[in-house]
């Protein structure tokens, strides 16, 4: 059967190319090894299914490993105790016969209770002649369930005793928990009126600490199986590359841009591919993972507050998992960690963001911001000045009568308003995570082979516009390109707006200066 990428379900060496994550299953080995127990808490098609049927393969011959799922568990599995022991022993006994029926057998008598389960474990971690490693996979659908609470009390005690007598074959040697939501911490929960959970059992886990991103030199990996096996003479260092720039190796964002690649763009392994297939996941047409970020902006205010600050504001935070909207935000990988400030965790969720404000503002402000594409673009060619002229031209005429802290606010959601609907088919935005700060971003913009670099800045005094250009300048020598756009909003009564765009010489880099 011929391979192929794929972003359903977990995947398979022998059906599916894969990133080599040999040096991941290494760092994790080392927690099974020591014993330890602990939670995979990565956002959703992060690759835990994937990372636990891939310890399982790795470590079967060294550990008897118990993998179940509390995926298939239902609400009426949870109204009492002999119901969900019940289930969760036929999801034990079933995934131990595929290993050994006579090790199965051991569990055919009912277990009643808690402290049954618990003399269970401790008889049939002594009976096997490996040491048990049980993994729990799909946790979040029950973790606000008391049951479960209860669960994970038992398998905590049952480590303390291990720990106070020093026998490791007391109980499993290693037990790993895969869901979203850390299990040591159940207190944060997305929406605000949902009942709170203030002690976890579970706080004997250790923090897991590896990195589950794809970084270019592990993409390539899977670009060389797939290219042994089709001859497209894609420039591999490249593509590998490209992709990590828009997903900064979000393990479903790679195999997304991969398979539609492969499936949809005719290989079109270049930029211009790459490109195409970013556009199709913006869309949302991909799976759930697009969908949620606006199911859970509606479904929390303050996270969708939070979110407008960084994406348009751009604003950053330090980054501190005191505050409950960053530990959310990073819990669903919608920010990370850059030099201890947040910033939006990839670039396709950038562009998410982007389109999810400038669509509902649209929405609330149907017909303010009406834009016709042709104007502004010849021959497939944009004509950028055009575009910021007019949008001068705009603001002008139908926010001159506007409080200017709403314009503060809101001036670069406006400017996205006004240039999605001509970028969009064609062309492609995002802004340089480098860049951003409250009161300066970069805008790039792709369009018909050729690059823009836009500078959207607030006015702060002379001595900071001179400091755009010098920025911006900069900014466009490491990109190799000889003409940006400044955009300035100025908010200052005294300030004597210049009237229209023009352009400036600054280090050897003519700059598009207009000043709103």
């Amino acid at each position: 059967m011929k391979k192929r990428f794929n972003t359903t379900g977990s995947c398979n060496p022998a059906m599916h190319y894969m990133v080599d994550t040999s040096k991941k299953l290494a760092q994790i080995e080392e927690y099974i090894d020591d014993g330890l127990y602990f939670t995979i808490n990565r956002a959703r098609q992060f690759g835990k299914t994937t990372t636990l049927d891939s310890l399982f393969r790795l470590l079967s011959d060294k550990y008897f490993i118990i993998k179940i799922s509390f995926e298939g568990l239902g609400e009426d599995d949870y109204r009492e105790g002999r119901l969900f022991l019940a289930e969760f022993q036929k999801i034990l006994v079933k995934r131990i016969k595929t290993i050994s029926y006579d090790l199965a057998d051991f569990w055919k008598s009912p277990v009643l209770s808690f402290g049954d389960l618990s003399k269970k474990v401790y008889d049939f971690c002594k009976l096997v002649n490996k040491p048990v490693v049980l993994m729990i996979d799909e946790v979040d659908k029950s973790q606000n369930n008391q049951l479960f609470l209860d669960l994970l009390g038992m398998l905590r005690n049952l480590y303390l005793e291990r720990s106070e007598s020093g026998d490791m074959s007391s109980t499993f040697h290693s037990v790993i928990l895969a869901g979203v939501y850390d299990v040591k911490n159940l207190k944060i929960k997305l929406r605000p009126d949902e009942e709170r959970k203030y002690n976890s059992p579970w706080n004997i886990a250790t923090d897991f600490d590896v990195d589950m991103t794809f970084h270019p030199d592990e993409i390539i990996t899977m670009l060389n199986e797939y290219e042994t096996d089709n001859h497209t003479g894609m420039d591999k260092e490249f593509i590998s590359n490209e992709i990590y720039k828009y997903t900064s190796g979000y393990p479903f964002l790679v195999s997304k841009i991969c398979e539609l690649i492969d499936r949809r763009f005719e290989k079109d392994w270049s930029e211009r591919g790459i490109q195409m297939a970013v556009k199709e996941i913006v869309k949302g047409n991909s799976g759930t993972l697009i969908d949620d970020i606006s199911k859970n902006l509606e479904n929390n205010e303050e996270l969708r507050s939070f979110m407008y600050s960084i994406s348009v504001n751009g604003q950053t935070y330090t980054y501190t998992m005191i505050n409950p909207l960053i530990k959310i935000a990073d819990m669903f990988s919608y920010i990370k960690d850059v030099d201890g400030k947040t910033a939006i965790h990839n670039l396709i969720f950038e562009e998410c963001f982007q389109q999810y404000f400038t669509i509902d503002y649209e929405q609330k402000n149907a017909g303010k911001i009406s834009v016709t594409k042709s104007e502004y673009v010849l021959n497939g060619k944009l004509n950028m000045p055009y575009v910021i002229e007019r949008f001068q031209s705009l603001i002008r005429n139908e926010y001159r009568n506007t409080d200017n802290k709403f314009l503060e606010r809101q001036g670069r959601l406006l400017f996205l308003c006004f240039l999605k609907p001509i970028v969009n088919g064609t062309g492609f935005y995002y802004v340089e995570p480098e860049t951003r700060d409250g009161g300066r971003m970069d805008l790039v913009v792709s369009f018909g082979g050729e690059e823009f670099v836009i500078e959207l800045k607030i006015w702060r005094g002379e001595k900071y516009e001179v400091e755009g250009k010098v920025q911006l300048a900069e900014y466009l020598k490491t990109r190799g390109l000889n003409e940006g756009y400044l955009v300035t909003f100025s908010f200052m009564k005294n300030k004597t707006v210049q009237e229209e765009p023009e352009w400036v010489e600054h280090d050897g880099k003519r700059i598009y200066e207009a000043i709103i």
